[in-house]
């Protein structure tokens, strides 16, 4: 085999196709590309992300426009004014509600709310509350019981401080350091000025010159 001699394998080199050349060569005026239209024309084409004239990809796709808070907690609600109706000394607990018909979705937890009137004199169970609801039932002289989802536990209440009252704290909290460089600062200059009073103190012994050399001066004017 010389290098003159190779040749490639036979059917892997296709001769390309030559339009335009009459009707005998099967692809002659139009060329195989049909009549008229954009995919006819010389340079004409469809870009790959053109859609057919539907809103495009870029268009449809929210442009985080806000956002979805991932911690927030879906409650099924239940209002005061369904609750009215109960007998004083009742124990009102989502079982109750679901057996009385007035709660259908048992998957989500039961928050109170506050509109209509409180019955009086009755005990709520609820995994959360609003404050106008609460405020209705303590003054109803009803008690109010947060549970814990899903164990349905009681779940002990800590009182909040109001916004006055943390102020107040935060305030304290940060005078704190600054009281305590005053107070340093006093005593050191106490400190300092103890020192100075004992410099200045003067013994007995060099007071008894000065005191005569203030009573020379008197009895030489008398002679």
């Amino acid at each position: 085999m010389k290098l003159h001699e190779l040749r490639p394998k036979p059917g892997s080199h296709q001769p390309p196709r030559r339009l335009g050349r009459g009707h005998g060569s099967g692809r002659g005026k139009t060329a195989g590309r049909g009549t008229k239209g954009q995919k006819s024309r010389t340079g004409g084409g469809i870009p790959a992300w053109f859609e057919g004239g539907q809103t495009p990809l870029h268009v449809r796709t929210p442009k985080l426009h806000g956002f979805k808070n991932r911690f927030r907690v879906e409650y099924a609600p239940v209002n005061l004014a369904k609750l009215s109706t109960a007998a004083t000394g009742t124990l009102i607990t989502p079982d109750v509600l679901v057996h009385d018909g007035l709660l259908r979705d048992t998957k989500l937890p039961v928050k109170v709310l506050g509109n209509g009137d409180a019955p009086a004199g009755v005990t709520v169970h609820a995994h959360a509350f609003s404050r106008s609801a609460l405020e209705k039932l303590q003054a109803a002289g009803s008690q109010a019981q947060r549970i814990s989802w899903p164990d349905g536990l009681p779940v002990e209440e800590v009182p909040e401080e109001s916004e006055t009252d943390g102020a107040t704290s935060a305030r304290s909290r940060r005078q704190r350091p600054q009281a305590a460089a005053d107070a340093d600062q006093e005593t050191s200059a106490s400190a300092e000025a103890s020192a100075s009073e004992a410099d200045e103190v003067v013994s007995p012994e060099e007071q008894a010159p000065a005191a005569e050399s203030e009573t020379e001066p008197e009895g030489e004017s008398e002679s």
